[in-house]
């Protein structure tokens, strides 16, 4: 009995190791022969060849060894001519007329065009039911993949998530915990923290301006910085609420000012604004009061916002602000898609990427 168990297994050992070199003289043909024979899943292979840092380090080595065990080397061009999907990608967001919003699909679409995909550009208006039915003609359309700004706190989770779960889908801007398979976005806490930490140092400490119901689920992760930041300098905080809802961000920020300003005015004379938007129909409001913006003399207030919106360096005066990495937050996210589309739509975890601001140091403060 105990001799034929090592003969049984003598048989097995030899018939796996002639089975691998058999493997390792075959010549691989394409990567599902490559996954097949190394024993990892398709999807984690072909995000390997697309981003090799993208999968984890005992992952990259099994493959690595793999690569040099079977000699196999994938065909890139083939890869693209030979998938099974339309090249069409779809670009959402919530509200077209923003030009933040404008700044970023125009370079996500730069960015699908030169890798040879199809873009197409869609605004939700600020509304759950158009962004519900742009996302059912996205999926009877069969995209590559989507590249999704959602409302954030006004959109149908349920539906979102069960659109990540049909269609190749990257966030980018507003995030949505848990759902999709990942996010690119702005780091909200180091707009805030350098903003605070200039205007503290080179005068009196910033009162913060918000919208008290904000479209855009950053503004609340904004204020909880400034609370933050804040509290760590040992300063008393001072958040000014205005009213309004909805996308028309300019007016609100103008019509709210009026009423601070002829209320008595602001907790400080120096105003921290949510978004770049705000603060320009803050500036207008100190216009129309007669109050000069700015550090030289004469000059009642500061004013400093977050986003470097595309006409803030033409205001009046020009607006201080924290300014998005428009170029790396879109060019990650499509790397990130196109690494998602080749991995069959599905990642190994959840990824999350954050990119730090940058101030852009201005006349208005």
């Amino acid at each position: 009995m105990a001799f034929q168990c090592v003969q049984n297994a003598c048989l097995i050992g030899h018939r796996s190791s002639k089975m691998g070199k058999c493997m390792a003289e075959r010549k691989l043909k394409n990567m599902e022969e490559f996954a097949a024979a190394s024993g990892i899943s398709r999807p984690t292979v072909s995000k390997y060849f697309n981003d090799p840092a993208s999968v984890r380090k005992t992952t990259r080595q099994r493959i690595e060894k793999a690569l040099e065990e079977f000699d196999y080397r994938p065909n890139i061009f083939a890869m693209n001519q030979n998938r099974k999907l339309t090249k069409n990608v779809g670009i959402v967001v919530p509200y077209l007329a923003d030009p933040f919003f404008t700044e970023i699909a125009r370079r996500m679409e730069r960015c699908c065009l030169e890798a040879g995909f199809r873009p197409t550009l869609y605004s939700s208006h600020g509304q759950q039911h158009l962004e519900n039915e742009i996302l059912d003609s996205l999926r009877s359309l069969k995209p590559a993949g989507v590249l999704l700004a959602p409302l954030g706190r006004a959109s149908d989770k349920r539906v979102i998530e069960k659109f990540c779960e049909d269609v190749p889908t990257v966030l980018f801007d507003s995030n949505i915990d848990g759902i999709g398979e990942a996010f690119v976005g702005s780091d909200n806490f180091s707009f805030v923290s350098q903003t605070v930490d200039y205007l503290t140092r080179t005068g009196e400490s910033p009162c913060f301006f918000e919208m008290s119901t904000p479209a855009n689920p950053n503004a609340n992760k904004r204020r909880t910085a400034y609370l933050q930041t804040m509290e760590r300098f040992g300063l008393e905080p001072h958040v000014v609420k205005v009213d309004g809802e909805g996308w028309a961000f300019e007016q609100i920020g103008r019509d709210g000012a009026l009423r601070m300003l002829k209320a008595g005015g602001f907790p400080t004379s120096t105003v921290l604004c949510s978004n770049d938007r705000l603060a320009i129909g803050l500036l207008s409001a100190c216009y129309d009061h007669g109050l000069r913006v700015g550090r030289g003399e004469g000059c009642a207030l500061r004013v400093a916002s977050h986003d470097d919106h595309p006409f803030s360096q033409f205001t009046c005066p020009s607006l201080t602000t924290a300014a998005h990495d428009y170029d790396s937050v879109s060019s990650h996210a499509f790397k990130t898609l196109n690494t998602l589309i080749e991995a069959g739509g599905r990642f190994d975890q959840r990824e999350e990427t954050l990119f730090a601001a940058h101030l852009v140091l201005r006349s208005s403060a």
